[in-house]
C-alpha cells in the first residue's frame, strides 16, 4: 500500500509556561531561537519527509501573518486553515481531516506540533515509514519516544501486544506521573513518552471522532461548510466553531477507540513545554548553568539565565529561572518554574498588556514599538520591510507625525505622494487619508509621535489593505500599565 502523506502542523499552542518571553500573540513556536524558529524547524522536518505532500497549517487568527510570513521565508508552500479561536487538537485535526476529504482525497495524516525539538528528524521519518502500513490499514498510530529518565512532565503510553513490525498495540495511556510513579514505570518497562505525534487516515480519524466525540466532529463539520477564503487563508465560521467542545485528540479519541497504535522510536526529544526543558537542550557551562544573550554569572550553578534587551548578571545564586525582555522579567525558583502560568494568569487578571504582547509588536509589513506614552501623545518607532505597504486608512480623534530615521518612505498624505528621506519628516492631520510604503531595499524606519484626545487601538478606518484586513477590527484592545491605550495596527 503506499498512500500518500499530508503533514498536519499545529500551531495553536500558547506557551502560558514560557512567559515572559512567549506571550498570548506571539507565542514560543515563532520566536526567533538561535536556530531559527520552532515552526520553522518543523515544516523543515515535515517537508523532508521521503514523499509527503503539501503541509496543512492549522493556524490561531492573530497569528496568520507569523505563519505565513516563515512559510514565505522557507519558501515552502502550505495550505493555512484559521481557528477563529482555541479548541485544542481534536478539533484542529478534525478541521485538516475534512479539508482534504474535501477535495476527495484520503491521504494519512501527519500530525505535528509546531513547537517540538526533535534530532535527527531521520528517528521520526523512519517511526512514520514503519507506521505507515498499519496507519493505511485503519489504525490510529501515535508516536511514543523511548524515555531518558523518570520524567514527571509528560504522559506516558504502555505498549501492547505487536500488531506489525516496530508497531504494537496501545494497552494503556497514563497521566503525567509523580516522580516516583514515573521511576516505576520505567523500572517496568514497556513505556514510552507520549509525543503528541500521530499518523492516520483522514477518513478513519473522522469516523472515530464521530463515535467517540460526536459533538466536536459535528461542531467542525458545521463550521467546515461555511467556511470562506481570505487571501491565502481558509476561515470556518466561527460561531459554528466556538460550538465545538475543546478537548485534545488524546481524550477525545486515543484513550477510547480500538484502532490506537504506538511506534517506539529513539530520538532526542523535547516539547519546550517550560523553563525546565529549554535548559536541557541549551549548552551549559561547567556550573550547569545554561546562559542566553548577554549573561555574566559569577559562583552561580544550575541556573537558566535569558536576556534578550540587556545586560542580566547573577551573583552567588542557584537553581534560579531569570528570563528578561524589554518589559517584563521573570525570576523563579526551579521548584516553581512549571508554575509560571498561575503568575501569568494573575498578570491577566489584572488587566497587564505585558500578559499578552511584547513591546515590539510584529505585523505582516514589519513590526513597531512604543517608545513613550502620556497624556494626549504617544511615540512609536515602526519597522517597514522592503516592499511592504501599510492600509490607507485614517482616524477620527488622532494626528502623527513621521520623521525617517533610515530608509525611504513613499508616502500618501490625502491626495500627494512623495518621497522621504533620512532626517525628512511629514504631518499627518486628524482625519485625512494616509499610507506609508517602502519601496526601497532596505527596512525603512520611522519614529511616529501621535498627538490627540483619544489614541484607542480602534481609531482606525481601513479603505485599503494588502492583506485581507480592511473592515477588520482591532483585536489587540490592551491597556498597558499605567491605563492608557496600545497603539493602533497599521
Amino acid at each position: 500500500m503506499n498512500l500518500s502523506i499530508r503533514p498536519v502542523i499545529l500551531c495553536g499552542g500558547s506557551g502560558t509556561r514560557l512567559w515572559p518571553l512567549s506571550r498570548k500573540f506571539h507565542p514560543k513556536q515563532f520566536i526567533e531561537l538561535a536556530s531559527g524558529t520552532l515552526f520553522g524547524q518543523t515544516l523543515n522536518r515535515a517537508a523532508g519527509l521521503p514523499g509527503a505532500g503539501k503541509p496543512l497549517v492549522i493556524c490561531n487568527e492573530h497569528h496568520r501573518f507569523f505563519a505565513a510570513g516563515i512559510l514565505q521565508d522557507l519558501g515552502i508552500a502550505a495550505d493555512i486553515l484559521l481557528e477563529p479561536q482555541a479548541r485544542n487538537t481534536a478539533p484542529a485535526i478534525a478541521l485538516a481531516a475534512l479539508a482534504v476529504r474535501e477535495a476527495g482525497e484520503d491521504p494519512l495524516l501527519l500530525v505535528l506540533p509546531s513547537d517540538h525539538v526533535i534530532q535527527p528528524d531521520a528517528a521520526l521519518h523512519a517511526a512514520a515509514a514503519a507506521a505507515a502500513a498499519a496507519a493505511g490499514n485503519g489504525s490510529l498510530v501515535t508516536f511514543g519516544v523511548t524515555p531518558t529518565r523518570p520524567e514527571t512532565g509528560y504522559g506516558y503510553i504502555r505498549r501492547g501486544a505487536a500488531a506489525a513490525p516496530g508497531v504494537f498495540r496501545v494497552d494503556r495511556f497514563v497521566e503525567k506521573p509523580a516522580h516516583a510513579e514515573a521511576e516505576r514505570l520505567l523500572a517496568e518497562g514497556g513505556f514510552t513518552w507520549n509525543s503528541g505525534i500521530f499518523l492516520f487516515r483522514a477518513s478513519v480519524y473522522l469516523d472515530e471522532l464521530a463515535r467517540f466525540a460526536p459533538a466536536i466532529h459535528a461542531a467542525c463539520d458545521k463550521a467546515w461548510a461555511a467556511r470562506t477564503r481570505d487571501l491565502d487563508f481558509t476561515r470556518v465560521d466561527p460561531a459554528a466553531f466556538a460550538a465545538s467542545p475543546s478537548d485534545s485528540i488524546d481524550y477525545a479519541v486515543m484513550e477510547h477507540t480500538q484502532r490506537a497504535c504506538v511506534v517506539p522510536f529513539t530520538a532526542d526529544w523535547n516539547d519546550l513545554g517550560s523553563w525546565k526543558a529549554f535548559h536541557e537542550v541549551s549548552p551549559k557551562d561547567k556550573h550547569g548553568n545554561a546562559l542566553v544573550g548577554d549573561v555574566v554569572a559569577l559562583d552561580t550553578e544550575r541556573c537558566y539565565l535569558h536576556a534578550t534587551q540587556r545586560l542580566v548578571a547573577a551573583l552567588g545564586v542557584k537553581d534560579l529561572v531569570v528570563v528578561e525582555t524589554a518589559d517584563a522579567v521573570l525570576v523563579a525558583d526551579w521548584s516553581r518554574a512549571q508554575e509560571v502560568k498561575l503568575l501569568l494568569a494573575q498578570l491577566t487578571r489584572a488587566g497587564r498588556s505585558e500578559a499578552d504582547s511584547h513591546v515590539r509588536v510584529y505585523r505582516p509589513w514589519g513590526s513597531y514599538a512604543v517608545l513613550a506614552n502620556g497624556d494626549r501623545f504617544q511615540a512609536k518607532r515602526i519597522v517597514v520591510n522592503p516592499g511592504k505597504v501599510l492600509s490607507l486608512q485614517f482616524h477620527h480623534h488622532r494626528a502623527e507625525h513621521w520623521v525617517v530615521v533610515r530608509g525611504t518612505a513613499k508616502i500618501t498624505v490625502g491626495e500627494e505622494v512623495h518621497l522621504l528621506g533620512e532626517d525628512q519628516s511629514t504631518y499627518i492631520p486628524l482625519g485625512i487619508v494616509h499610507r506609508l510604503e517602502n519601496p526601497g531595499r532596505i527596512p525603512l524606519e520611522i519614529v511616529e509621535v501621535q498627538t490627540g484626545a483619544y489614541l484607542g487601538e480602534d481609531d482606525i478606518v481601513r479603505l485599503e489593505d494588502s492583506y485581507g484586513r480592511k473592515g477588520e477590527r482591532p483585536v489587540e484592545v490592551l491597556k498597558t500599565k499605567n491605563g492608557s491605550q496600545e497603539p493602533s495596527q497599521k
